[in-house]
């Protein structure tokens, strides 16, 4: 390992603003390549919270350059989410290309939003732009980041449109709405008249991204605009693609991959473990996933970057080039494709009782011939909680036997297993469901049922409905699990899943519209048996 040296320089951009960054570089008369890092959260962080530190990326022979985006640390001009991380996102690749000692040739990595800004930049082709390591990210800013089959991410996107407020707040020296914001950071607004739309951000932050997403409820010209997927159809570069079973984001990751997969030149391997957003660790929720678990990405990074920035061989990109994390065996496995060649069906059977007992409610691998319609009460005053997968804070994964327990909850289990069973990629719930309402929302969540009845979940989905179009097709979170033999499946089905999601008040407005005041009781009627069996899909191995 290198010694490394650290200083502080800026740049300007096209339209003279300064851009500030930390560089750290080998302590050597040699040239290096550069790895560059854009984020918004004051550059000293430089996303320690799932990588290395810079110095040790620097002392494996890279110049580590780690820059505030406009308007936020020191640097100078207005913040506005993603707008300007095209032209400055090229200026600071073409600014670090020509440091002394360095080869001139580039790499990006970071997650969250630091993937994004790699996104964002290569959409514009500079030159020097060789390699990226894009870590969740969203290929389709609606579909993949902000909206979840047409239901508002509330927690998430909330909770990180006040951290940005407060940052905002801090940059200039507002005490007073920083220290609002903070509090607010850490018990959530979500109980104004408009829960979707709290008054504090109103107030505080009146040109947050967060209204522009509140107003923008249906995809349109505003995400176009903003969407990687527009914005590199003509782009193709190597790309690392980073995922987490529990990342609320992992559709993209996915999108993106096997977009590139299918017209890349290069490879395109993607690696997806058991983690939440952040952090990347062998426990997430409840669950400790092993030392297996704990993240090689930093390494990976690095005999990533060796083989496009150095030409040194790389033994990663021998293997197959998807690799996930099979929870429940704890193990890697590597595929050159998503396995979809073993198709599972499981139908909804009960004798009308499934949300209120949990012997019931069943799930057979044939439809039963008897239709039975089950009914459950979504009551606004008492919403489903939310609690682990990927839309929660805490992400991961929970015992839940309590929630399921609730009588407005159907619940659907599986006999136990005769030998063991591999989910894999993605799954589905086809749902003959009807309402009483113009629009209703419908929760399914997938997990496991020991044999002491401890229900722990591993993947999940949510959907809002404004249209009787049968069935409804919820796709669930993808996902990569081993379930033991004696082991059961079980598919649970609600109205909510609050915060994680607005309560849906069931009159059809959009959440930015929808007043706590009108929300109704809505009746939930899905079919089980019969013709029009509701049914869960998936594949295994």
């Amino acid at each position: 390992m290198l010694k490394v040296k650290q200083k502080t320089l800026s740049m300007t951009t096209r339209d003279n603003i300064r851009l500030d960054a930390d560089v750290y570089y080998p302590d050597s008369l040699d040239s290096f390549p550069i790895l560059l890092m854009r984020q918004p959260y004051g550059r000293k962080i430089a996303s320690t919270v799932v990588y290395a530190h810079p110095i040790w990326y620097a002392s494996q022979g890279y110049i580590v350059v780690i820059q505030d985006v406009r308007g936020r640390g020191t640097s100078q001009g207005k913040f506005t989410l993603f707008s300007h991380e095209i032209e400055d996102g090229v200026d600071s690749i073409n600014w670090v290309s020509e440091f002394p000692n360095s080869t001139g040739e580039v790499g990006m990595y970071g997650f969250s939003y630091q993937g994004m800004t790699q996104l964002y930049a290569a959409s514009a082709s500079p030159q020097a732009l060789k390699v990226l390591a894009p870590a969740m990210i969203a290929y389709n800013l609606y579909h993949d980041w902000a909206y979840e089959n047409g239901a508002f991410c509330l927690q998430a996107n909330l909770g990180w449109a006040i951290q940005l407020a407060a940052e905002t707040a801090k940059l200039k020296g507002d005490t007073i709405a920083f220290q609002k914001l903070y509090e607010a950071s850490r018990n959530l607004p979500l109980f104004d008249a408009i829960p979707a739309n709290p008054s504090i951000l109103q107030e505080l932050a009146p040109d947050s991204f967060y209204h522009d997403w509140l107003n923008h409820p249906y995809y349109d010209d505003y995400w176009a605009n903003l969407s990687p997927k527009n914005l590199l159809k003509k782009i193709d570069l190597p790309m690392l693609h980073i995922g987490g079973w529990f990342d609320p984001y992992l559709r993209g990751t996915i999108n993106l991959y096997q977009e590139m997969k299918t017209r890349s030149q290069f490879p395109q391997p993607l690696i997806i473990g058991p983690w939440a957003h952040l952090p990347w660790s062998r426990k997430v929720g409840s669950i400790d996933y092993t030392q297996e678990a704990i993240s090689p990405i930093d390494k990976i990074q690095i005999e990533w970057f060796n083989y496009f920035l150095k030409g040194k061989e790389r033994e990663f990109l021998n293997q197959p080039s998807i690799c996930l994390f099979e929870m429940g065996s704890n193990h890697w496995k590597f595929f050159d494709l998503f396995p979809k060649n073993k198709p599972i069906s499981y139908y909804l059977f009960s004798e009308g009782l499934a949300s209120i007992r949990e012997d019931d409610g069943k799930l057979v691998h044939s439809p039963e011939s008897l239709p039975i319609t089950d009914t459950i009460v979504h009551d606004p005053w008492r919403p489903i909680p939310s609690l682990g997968g990927h839309p929660s804070i805490p992400s991961g994964s929970f015992e839940r036997s309590t929630i399921d327990s609730r009588s407005d909850i159907l619940t659907y289990t599986s006999d136990p297993l005769t030998e063991d069973l591999t989910i894999i990629g993605e799954v589905l719930v086809e749902a003959y469901c009807t309402a009483d309402a113009p629009s209703f929302d419908l929760c399914a969540v997938l997990s496991t049922v020991d044999q002491q009845g401890k229900v722990y979940n591993f993947t999940q989905g949510y959907i809002r409905v404004n249209s009787q179009e049968l069935p409804i097709k919820i796709p669930l979170q993808a996902t990569c699990m081993r379930i033991s033999q004696d082991y059961c499946i079980r598919l649970s089905l609600s109205g909510s899943c609050f915060p994680a999601y607005p309560v849906n008040t069931g009159t059809g407005k959009s959440p930015k519209d929808e007043v706590l005041i009108d929300a109704k009781i809505i009746t939930l009627m899905i079919n089980s048996g019969g013709e029009k069996a509701s049914r869960l899909n998936f594949f295994t191995i």
